[in-house]
């Protein structure tokens, strides 16, 4: 759905590996370290204070190529979680008492297995959360998503960079934006959205460029009027998020001369606030082949976690991984920056 961004098509044989991104970014001149930061803050060593949430990177493969994915996804990538991982974290969900499982990708309903996740999760009586890049729902194989979402009260987490096709197309590739407006309308018919059908549609919206998001509460404002005033669209909340300098969008900084100077605007945009609040501290990120991490950006960055802690979700141990340190780097400064910046929009 949408034509494939050719200039991403060139490049992807480019991007650099997590490690080596993590090189890149600590060759960055700063006037501190995130490390630094958090001294100041009286928050080192910044540590995780419960598990709320279980998020599941299922796989890479996407029926998108976006400019700013962090993941990398596409439709050429092949890493899908094994059903040897996928057992293993619904077996974590039925043995404990985390309250969401966060399912993501690639475009995660990709995933053979997606609606078994969703089905036996909400059995187990979990908060599911969707990550959907809305044109997904519009492939043949996957238009029965609205209603099966809607039947199993999934929480969407929509993908829209604006409200305008021009820059939703820049960023998202060719048709991108109209398709998304059929989506959003399809789940609307489904009760999404709408006053009293306990069915949450949330918007997420990712600046096009080398700046940070404007105000969340003022944006959804703004969003709500021109959505519902262009298109009759509805939806519950719009969360606005930083783009981290991670593969993509790490690249775009390098080759546009950027890098440090976006990297001096999010150091110097730290707020101990939001620092304070990180999902990190109350989310584990499960890697597509079991791995596990402080958040998703870190699984990109192939940051592990500290110490001694379980690395996979076959070696779970939930008394150890609540009370985990942090692995931290220059990036985190995304998460850190103005109102804050997590899988759920602005955390101050």
């Amino acid at each position: 759905m949408g034509k494939v961004l050719p200039t991403l098509q060139k490049r992807r044989a480019s991007l650099a590996s997590g490690r080596a991104q993590q090189e890149i970014l600590s060759r960055v001149p700063l006037e501190r370290s995130f490390r630094e930061s958090l001294f100041a803050s009286g928050l080192h060593p910044l540590r995780a204070t419960g598990i709320g949430t279980l998020q599941v990177n299922v796989g890479k493969k996407c029926n998108q190529t976006c400019h700013h994915c962090h993941v990398d996804a596409g439709p050429d990538r092949t890493e899908m979680m094994p059903d040897a991982v996928v057992d293993a974290f619904l077996d974590v969900l039925g043995r404990t008492d985390i309250p969401v499982l966060d399912i993501t990708g690639g475009a995660p309903e990709i995933h053979e297995r997606f609606d078994e996740m969703v089905i036996r999760a909400r059995e187990m009586g979990r908060k599911v959360i969707d990550r959907c890049n809305l044109t997904i729902t519009l492939l043949p194989n996957y238009s029965y998503l609205p209603e099966f979402l809607a039947e199993h009260q999934v929480e969407v987490v929509a993908s829209l960079p604006y409200f305008k096709e021009g820059q939703t197309d820049a960023q998202r590739g060719d048709g991108v934006f109209q398709q998304s407006i059929e989506a959003l309308r399809r789940l609307n018919a489904q009760g999404y959205g709408q006053p009293g059908s306990g069915l949450t549609l949330n918007l997420v919206t990712n600046p096009v460029g080398a700046f940070l998001p404007a105000n969340q509460e003022a944006s959804e404002i703004r969003w709500r009027r021109e959505l519902r005033l262009r298109f009759g669209i509805e939806f519950n909340h719009l969360f606005t998020i930083t783009n981290l300098p991670i593969s993509r969008f790490l690249e775009y900084l390098q080759e546009s001369g950027n890098l440090e100077a976006y990297m001096t605007r999010l150091v110097n945009a730290y707020n101990p606030a939001a620092a304070a609040h990180v999902m990190c501290r109350d989310t584990l990120s499960v890697g597509w082949d079991g791995t596990l991490y402080d958040c998703d950006f870190n699984q990109m960055l192939e940051l592990p976690l500290e110490g001694s802690t379980p690395r996979t979700i076959m070696d779970f141990d939930q008394a150890l991984l609540e009370e985990r340190e942090i692995a931290i780097g220059p990036h985190c400064y995304g998460c850190t920056a103005g109102a804050g910046s997590s899988c759920g929009g602005a955390v101050t």
